[in-house]
């Protein structure tokens, strides 16, 4: 055979070879291409706003809430400290502004270690300790009307448990039990309450809470009489508002094109470089825009869901259970779950281990999991944690009308190329340089809190093996 490819290949060539042909042949061309452009669906499905100047205000009514946060820890895992700037997130301790009454009382916590499996508290003991979850997950659970096993709820990181019971010496109302290796920061009611004794403005916290304990969460619109049987005297309400409410101001992404008069005079056939060159551009900006409305440090949706619409997953990969518990916080007219595609790869495996292929939804054409009749949206702007391959999960309701969540833009631009975004020609400079000024302004505003939820640290990679199945 090497003998016979030698010989054809050295036989003289009796017409025209391909590569000679295409000298004076038309070459088909595509436009460039680019990898990284994404469908971008977060800013498809987004209902827009037009803001007209620049600014977009969120009036609400007003709502009073008691110590729904989380607790930030400082220092490493072998020296653990609650931030004391963060601890009037406890209600006891909400009044409290002097740092070195909060530094005192963050100071008399002590870390605590605890196994797999170990209860931390029992339901009916008596609750003499306050913790705050430093490292680990811990469920907690109770028992139904007939006796049976009920779940009450995931704790992790930075969230505490119980200051409701603690200072009144009641028993605790749940067990608590470490799903995982843990790490815990402990305070002792003994000694919480000689620190309160010692410290006059904890005192005076301690005792407005105590007033105001079992109003819950709620809006201030109050007494409302309904029925049908006699003349009852009405009673009179009104609703109140914010006196300060939120303002979400527009944030730009912005990057100059520079593009060669030579190349836009001359080589501009069959597609006009200037344009491609631009076209590319706005697709990189755009980019950028979905970006920072997930990851944004001041208004991404991933840092601005309040701590009661997170949850947790239970053992780490996303399972459908989890996606339930999810819904149960977005519940009213939820749009669609947003997340990296390996997340909806991974609860795609939690589901096929369970039996129940979720449904296929069609969007745009693009065929797409769903989960109650929800599309799981992907997107690969939600991170990917490399360290432990954790992510998250967004549920989102959208629209002015819903309460839900709204992307923010210009009404009109100057030199506007599309909604929200405006190319400007810039000078030629002395080397034959032109310059366009490609400009987007955007931000993204959830109207009320429950709008989005978030499920957080989704386990990723985790995969089961059927070998034995």
């Amino acid at each position: 055979m090497p003998q016979t490819e030698s010989t054809h290949q050295d036989a003289p060539r009796s017409s025209l070879g391909t590569r000679a042909a295409r000298t004076i042949a038309t070459t088909t061309k595509t436009p460039a291409q680019m990898a990284s452009i994404t469908p971008r669906w977060l800013l498809r499905l987004l209902p827009w706003v037009e803001v007209e100047a620049g600014a977009y205000r969120v009036n609400r009514c007003v709502s009073h809430s008691l110590g729904d946060g989380r607790i930030r820890v400082s220092g490493e895992l072998h020296e653990p400290q609650p931030v004391a700037a963060d601890l009037p997130e406890f209600g006891f301790l909400r009044l409290v502004e002097d740092s070195e009454t909060l530094e005192r009382i963050a100071g008399a916590f002590e870390m605590v270690r605890v196994q797999a499996d170990t209860v931390v508290a029992e339901a009916g003991a008596a609750a003499d300790r306050l913790y705050l979850v430093v490292h680990g997950r811990l469920e907690k659970s109770g028992t139904g009307r007939y006796g049976e096993a009920t779940r009450l709820g995931l704790l992790g990181e930075e969230e505490f448990f119980d200051e409701d019971v603690l200072l009144d010496g009641a028993p605790w109302p749940y067990t608590v039990t470490a799903r995982t290796d843990a790490t815990l920061l402990a305070l002792d009611r003994r000694r919480l309450l000689e620190l309160v004794g010692e410290l006059p403005e904890a005192a005076a916290s301690l005792q407005a809470w105590r007033e105001i304990t079992g109003r819950g969460v709620g809006s201030a619109v109050h007494a409302i009489a309904a029925g049908h049987h006699g003349e009852p005297q009405l009673p009179e309400t009104f609703v109140d508002y914010e006196t300060d409410p939120p303002e979400h101001e527009l944030a730009v992404a912005q990057t100059v094109l520079r593009v060669h008069t030579r190349v836009a005079d001359v080589y501009n056939y069959p597609m006009d470089q200037a344009e491609e060159q631009l076209r590319l551009t706005v697709e990189v900006v755009r980019e950028r825009q979905e970006h920072e409305l997930l990851t944004n440090p001041s208004f991404g949706l991933l840092n601005t869901v309040t701590p009661a619409q997170r949850c947790r997953t239970r053992t780490g990969p996303p399972t459908p259970d989890d996606l339930d518990e999810l819904l149960t916080l977005v519940w009213k007219q939820p749009a669609f779950f947003l997340a990296h595609p390996r997340a909806i790869a991974a609860f795609g495996r939690e589901c096929t281990r369970r039996g129940v292929p979720p449904a296929v939804f069609e969007l745009f054409g693009c065929p797409m999991l769903s989960w109650r009749g929800v599309p799981l949206v992907p997107t690969d702007k939600i991170p990917v944690d490399p360290a432990d391959s954790t992510s998250s999960i967004l549920l989102l309701r959208v629209g002015e009308e819903q309460q839900g969540v709204v992307g923010l833009r210009p009404a009109v631009l100057p030199d506007q190329h599309s909604p929200g975004l405006s190319v400007s020609h810039m000078a030629v400079d002395q080397r034959a340089v032109r310059s366009y000024l490609v400009s987007a302004y955007y931000s993204i505003a959830p109207l009320v809190d429950d709008a989005v939820g978030m499920l957080e640290h989704v386990q990723v990679a985790h995969y089961h093996d059927y070998a034995g199945a």
